[in-house]
């Protein structure tokens, strides 16, 4: 004895797949009502925390307003002999790049050091990118930095490629990190 006769029972079934599917549909997210998988993360493969700082000029900057561009967020502090050391090889690499969609957020972590430290190692390397400072600590924790420099490349999607703990970075590896995040330009 069936329960329910062949052909029923392939009705049935087709019923609630066609149930299924329609609930699928009617709960969908409309699209760009979500991150798209992207979702906010100081590490390779998420899209880079967004973060508004103020320059030594007083001029903000929001992370964000920079998509389009490859991004290096370097966060440093004046009295850290590593950072010290890569800065002059960042200028480099910046003054060869920047004119190709290449810009550098240099973070001076301002909670552990002042800002006249940071004013003075910019005069004394003549930095050219902008230093951004980092008074209350938002950035660093936002980033979750353990130890300076900390370095993220960013490419032009906002989505972090890689992460660089200490330092000081290598010229070539600045170089060949920027120079394959700019091929990835449109």
């Amino acid at each position: 004895m069936n329960f329910m006769q062949p052909n029923i029972r392939r009705l049935f079934y087709g019923f609630l797949l066609i149930l299924g599917l329609g609930w699928i549909w009617l709960s969908t997210a409309p699209v760009g009502a979500t991150t798209q998988g992207k979702i906010p993360a100081p590490q390779a493969g998420f899209l880079a925390p967004d973060f508004t700082l103020k320059t030594l000029d007083g001029q903000s900057i929001t992370l964000s307003s920079l998509r389009g561009k490859v991004v290096l967020v370097n966060i440093w502090a004046a009295w850290c002999p590593p950072c010290r050391a890569e800065m002059p090889a960042i200028e480099r690499v910046y003054q060869a790049n920047k004119d190709k969609g290449f810009v550098v957020l240099a973070i001076d972590s301002t909670v552990q050091d002042t800002r006249a430290n940071a004013q003075a190692f910019v005069a004394e390397n003549a930095l050219s990118f902008p230093v951004l400072l980092d008074e209350t600590g938002t950035a660093t924790r936002l980033y979750r930095v353990q130890s300076l420099p900390t370095s993220f490349f960013i490419g032009a999607d906002g989505v972090i490629s890689e992460v660089v703990v200490g330092g000081p970075m290598a010229e070539a590896l600045l170089i060949s990190r920027v120079e394959k995040l700019l091929k990835e330009l449109p």
